[in-house]
């Protein structure tokens, strides 16, 4: 069964991107440009624009989980009432509903999440409900889709984030959609895990530890996408 935002968005990859739409023609007259891709739904849409554009693939740059991953941090954040900044944890797989947290790797200024509260016991932090604070995560596009009718500020946020990233002078390490192979045992997708970024786009990638639990989740992501492609006939 597709995932709701697929239902709704999967003609979009054929619509904008083929042949013989402005795919081509973009590519023809800016071929060492970097394309961030931030239609929904994202993941297939880099996929789409990777397979159609000829293009290698370290210039194409979907925005993926970014945003999922800063509303993430903001809600750890008050959580543990803390800074952001200390905050070191990421949402993986498609922009969507089988995203997930690697909690595994998830930690506050070195500090495991599992672990923090328990480290500073004056500030009496109550348990960290997980599975609210990843519904938090997946549901908060939906929440304000349905009471202004669409999202703005958020996205654009994150793709100037990208684009900051895309012009600074060191590395960045990012959820950003990008084609896997071979990354977890998944391969000719593209979702979100650790890239690294920097001015010529994706220059590699950090393979985290993860628990089984969590590569299966990953793998969940992946199959979710794939079904999903496999209906767009590419």
């Amino acid at each position: 069964m597709l995932s709701s935002i697929f239902r709704l968005f999967f003609t979009s990859a054929k619509l904008t991107i083929g042949p013989a739409t402005n795919c081509g023609n973009i590519v023809k007259y800016a071929p060492d440009a970097i394309y961030v891709i931030v239609s929904n739904p994202v993941d297939v849409m880099t996929y789409a624009f990777a397979k159609f554009s000829g293009l290698p693939e370290n210039q194409i740059i979907g925005s993926g989980t970014l945003l999922d991953t800063a509303r993430l941090r903001c809600g750890l954040a008050e959580h543990f009432d803390i800074a952001q900044k200390n905050i070191h944890a990421y949402v993986f797989g498609e922009h969507g509903d089988t995203s997930f947290v690697p909690w595994s790797i998830a930690d506050i200024s070195g500090a495991n999440v599992d672990e923090y509260a328990a480290l500073v016991p004056y500030k009496n932090i109550p348990e960290l409900d997980k599975d609210a604070m990843i519904e938090y995560v997946r549901k908060s596009g939906g929440k304000i889709i349905a009471n202004k009718g669409a999202t703005f500020y958020a996205i654009a946020d994150s793709v100037v984030n990208i684009c900051g990233i895309l012009l600074a002078a060191n590395e960045s390490i990012a959820t950003i959609s990008t084609m896997m192979h071979g990354e977890y045992g998944i391969d000719d997708v593209a979702l979100s895990t650790l890239a690294v970024v920097g001015r010529e786009g994706i220059t590699g990638r950090l393979n985290a530890p993860l628990t089984d639990e969590e590569v299966a989740k990953l793998h969940k992501s992946a199959n979710a996408l794939k079904e999903v492609i496999s209906q767009l006939q590419f």
